[in-house]
């Protein structure tokens, strides 16, 4: 255990000092970079799907309560850095959630041929950057039978620290992949998946519409508010696809409509408890085995604005 009593201690400068973008990039010598993990719960999916931590930092009075379990969990040679509650604050600027900090490192990015290999639900984040939207759609995406995430290019970092917590862990839960080329309807079709994009046009379809259910291997896609989803993507998808809605309404935000689409259009052959292909849901109390990586049979595998949609 390392008492940090300096806010300018450089062993912590991943918590403090660096950005997201230099976190992602990592340092001289880092081939994939860091992200932050907050929370014991979200520590602990990480850490069970063969997340490698790199540091923890820990209030003084949670290293025998909230943060017990988790760094029992950590690799030997994971240092662990306490402090009291005002100096963490004061170093990493806000109160720390549950106490708990963990920097981890970045896998090996995977490709969406690899994510999409057996999937038969792919949900598509078509340019949204807000992080709390980002987040909210991985951990509908994980909970509502999506096989996979692809983003566009555009969209947020799955790893950015606030789209981690608000996914619950989501983003540990379901494979995803940055789609590959500009033309992203081209793209899905060559990985053989029908296209429905969720935006409002005169001749969109309903959402409980059974050509949609029956579909085989179908992308969900959808978009910001503020520019929508490119025209090219609507006129050149499969179907467009409506929420029907009430009492005049005619919106609903991003990640709300993402979760009733993937209720809806879910992949059907998964029964409560299981998980799709390509991802599982985690024991998490057995996360005492996570940190051993020879424990971990994932770990080969490792390494703004309110967005809405419209719709009648």
């Amino acid at each position: 255990m390392l008492y940090i009593s300096d806010i300018h201690d450089e062993r912590i400068q991943m918590f403090a000092h660096m950005t997201e973008t230099q976190l992602r990039h990592g340092q001289s010598g880092d081939r994939n970079g860091l992200f932050i993990v907050e929370s014991p719960k979200v520590i602990a999916v990480a850490l069970a799907h063969g997340y490698r931590p790199e540091a923890l930092l820990c209030e003084q009075r949670h290293i025998h309560g909230d943060a017990a379990e988790i760094i029992a969990a950590l690799p030997q040679d994971t240092p662990v850095y306490t402090g009291d509650r005002n100096t963490l604050a004061a170093l990493t600027g806000y109160t720390l959630t549950r106490g708990v900090l963990c920097a981890m490192r970045r896998p090996a990015p995977r490709s969406d041929v690899e994510v999409c290999r057996d999937a038969r639900r792919v949900a598509v984040i078509d340019g949204v950057c807000d992080t709390t939207n980002t987040g909210a759609i991985f951990r509908s995406a994980a909970a509502l039978g999506m096989d996979a995430v692809l983003l566009t290019p555009g969209s947020c970092d799955p790893f950015n620290r606030r789209c981690v917590r608000v996914s619950m862990g989501g983003v540990f839960l379901v494979p995803w992949a940055y789609i590959q080329g500009n033309d992203t309807i081209a793209r899905l079709h060559q990985l053989g998946l029908d296209t429905a994009a969720l935006a409002l046009r005169g001749n969109d379809t309903a959402l409980d519409d059974p050509r949609l259910t029956l579909r085989q291997r179908l992308a969900l896609i959808v978009g910001t508010e503020g520019e929508g989803l490119d025209p090219k993507v609507i006129n050149a998808a499969d179907f467009t696809v409506r929420i029907p809605m009430h009492r005049g309404a005619d919106s609903l935000n991003v990640a709300a409509a993402a979760a009733i689409a993937f209720w809806q259009l879910r992949n059907r052959n998964i029964r409560n408890g299981e998980s799709g292909p390509g991802f599982y849901i985690p024991d998490v109390s057995a996360v005492h085995d996570a940190g051993n990586a020879d424990a971990s049979p994932h770990l080969t595998d490792l390494y703004s604005t309110n967005d809405t949609y419209t719709g009648k």
